[in-house]
């Protein structure tokens, strides 16, 4: 039984407003977002994917990854897209008290700050998980930074899905506006390998256009 929702309901969009879950547009734009790298060979790999449809996409990156591989991230940045603070060490806010989860938010605040040049760094924030106290919320809001979360999941990370599993999650439920989430990372890289691609030239065909989200 899967314990999360590929959909999220706008009952859940509603009671927590103050978060960014989707766009409200009438063009046919949508935003990919990719979750916890910058990962070796996966990232870069996202990255040409979307060069080939002149897509722009968010990246919710870790601290310590950046710190370790602080080109590829440079790389996302090279290619105009957008980059957000996903913790350092990818906290689960739901098990962590509110000093250590802010902290440890700050200390992936300051690898941004050592790679970006532009004087305003990130404020984009989403949340490992999707897993959030509201302390902590107010918290990172109060300190200037945009909560971003998400109407579909493709749910890359699963093990129990097939990969055209994968890509029907996001084919089916995306519509205009939605805030799509994917994983650079190892384990969802063979899902992702399978999905984005086709997800690109699905929506392309379309007429959509793949949007970065703004701070």
């Amino acid at each position: 039984m899967n314990l999360y929702l590929v959909k999220t309901p706008i009952i859940l969009q509603r009671l927590f407003r103050s978060y960014s879950w989707r766009f409200r547009t009438l063009k046919k734009e949508i935003y990919l977002t990719f979750d916890d790298g910058p990962t070796p060979e996966i990232t870069n790999w996202v990255l040409s994917e979307l060069e080939k449809h002149n897509a722009k996409a968010t990246f919710f990156c870790i601290g310590k990854n950046i710190q370790q591989y602080p080109q590829i991230f440079n790389n996302i940045i090279a290619g105009n897209h957008s980059v957000g603070n996903h913790t350092h060490n990818h906290k689960n806010g739901f098990q962590t008290d509110l000093k250590s989860y802010v902290e440890d938010v700050l200390e992936a605040q300051l690898a941004f700050n050592q790679q970006k040049k532009e004087d305003n760094s990130s404020i984009l924030f989403r949340p490992p998980y999707g897993k959030i106290k509201r302390k902590q919320a107010r918290k990172l809001q109060n300190l200037g930074y945009k909560i971003v979360m998400w109407d579909v999941l493709s749910a890359d990370f699963d093990n129990a899905i097939s990969k055209e599993k994968c890509l029907n999650n996001v084919l089916k439920n995306t519509e205009k506006g939605s805030i799509i989430v994917f994983h650079d990372s190892v384990k969802a890289s063979e899902k992702l390998h399978h999905a984005l691609p086709k997800v690109l030239e699905y929506f392309s065909k379309k007429g959509y256009i793949f949007k970065a989200i703004n701070s």
